[in-house]
């Protein structure tokens, strides 16, 4: 008999399948998915809800990943490769996560496990 480790993500909380993915879909467009518009329109569908991606403990980035991908039909890795504004990640600066009580933070809070999670579907 073996014993398998299984690391497990808890299932996400928000709900991916209703969201409104035209902010992205209708400003990151191919064949160039020019970097400034994709990464802007990432941003603001993704900053609100930053909390939750980052939660390495559920599933919430690869299921976003997954309906962004879905919808946009996008090349795998597009967003993990054109946007990047430091070796953690995007910085969420103008939009506070709803209900946060520590909106300073803002410039600290990264969508790291977002893109961490990208990467290691690509693989």
């Amino acid at each position: 008999m073996m014993i398998r480790f299984v690391h497990q993500s808890a299932e996400c909380s928000e709900n991916f399948e209703d969201k409104n993915y035209t902010i992205i879909t209708s400003r990151c467009k191919g064949p160039q998915y020019p970097a400034e518009q994709c990464c802007e329109a990432f941003k603001e569908f993704a900053c609100p809800i930053r909390d939750k991606i980052n939660d390495q403990k559920t599933d919430c980035a690869a299921t976003m990943f997954s309906y962004i991908n879905l919808y946009g039909k996008f090349p795998p890795g597009l967003f993990a490769h054109k946007c990047r504004e430091g070796k953690e990640g995007l910085a969420c600066e103008d939009t506070p996560p709803p209900g946060s009580a520590a909106a300073s933070q803002t410039n600290s809070l990264l969508l790291t496990a977002g893109f961490l999670v990208l990467l290691r579907l690509m693989l």
